[in-house]
């Protein structure tokens, strides 16, 4: 009787060395399966900072050549003005020019009528003379009108610019504000990630001390 007893005692000793051998393999897998899924999520956080470090250069590189751009078209902007001042001065010289021809026309006129009562037989040559410079007049109006058509037409397309640099303008500004608002995101993407890590940190700290009581 007694034999049969110490062998069930036994028999029961080692399922439960058994049982507890188990459990230890199961925990042991649950800790690998626990710091595997650490790896995981440690790699996933890595490729994760990689991808928004490179967005961030691609973004400063994309605003220097932006500001770059804007440079040169400034540059190339005052260059235009100071040429249109050229060109206005120069205009402004010719008119003046024009007017003391006018002046001097006119003096000559006056002239030639004295001329023509003292002197009779001159007069025919005068007159073809005041003809030869009433066209020669005539040729200078043409070409004052044209010069005030190419002032007008120079004055159009300087409004047409100003409009297309307003428009740009526009557009950069716009660009910025949605880049801001992407820098935003990522920054709300990232606090929601430290935030998931850390609760999933405390969930782990619960399990292991719940298997360690």
């Amino acid at each position: 009787m007694e034999g049969g007893r110490e062998r069930e005692e036994e028999e029961e000793e080692e399922e439960e060395e058994e049982k507890e051998e188990e459990e230890e393999k199961e925990e042991q897998e649950e800790e690998k399966e626990e710091e595997e899924e650490k790896q995981e999520e440690k790699e996933e956080e890595e490729q994760e900072e990689e991808k928004e470090e490179e967005e961030m250069e691609e973004n400063k590189e994309e605003e220097e050549e932006e500001e770059q751009e804007e440079e040169e078209e400034e540059k190339e902007e005052k260059e235009e003005e100071e040429e249109e001042g050229e060109e206005e001065e120069e205009e402004e010289e010719e008119e003046e020019e024009e007017e003391e021809e006018e002046e001097e026309e006119e003096e000559e006129e006056e002239e030639e009528e004295e001329e023509e009562e003292e002197e009779k037989e001159e007069e025919e040559e005068e007159e073809e003379e005041e003809e030869k410079e009433e066209e020669e007049e005539e040729e200078e109006e043409k070409e004052e009108k044209e010069e005030e058509m190419e002032e007008k037409e120079e004055k159009e397309e300087e409004k047409e610019e100003e409009k297309e640099e307003e428009e740009e303008e526009k557009e950069e500004k716009e660009e910025k504000e949605e880049e801001k608002e992407e820098e935003e995101e990522e920054e709300k993407e990232k606090e929601e990630e430290e935030e998931e890590e850390e609760e999933n940190q405390g969930k782990r700290e619960e399990i292991i001390k719940e298997r360690e009581q």
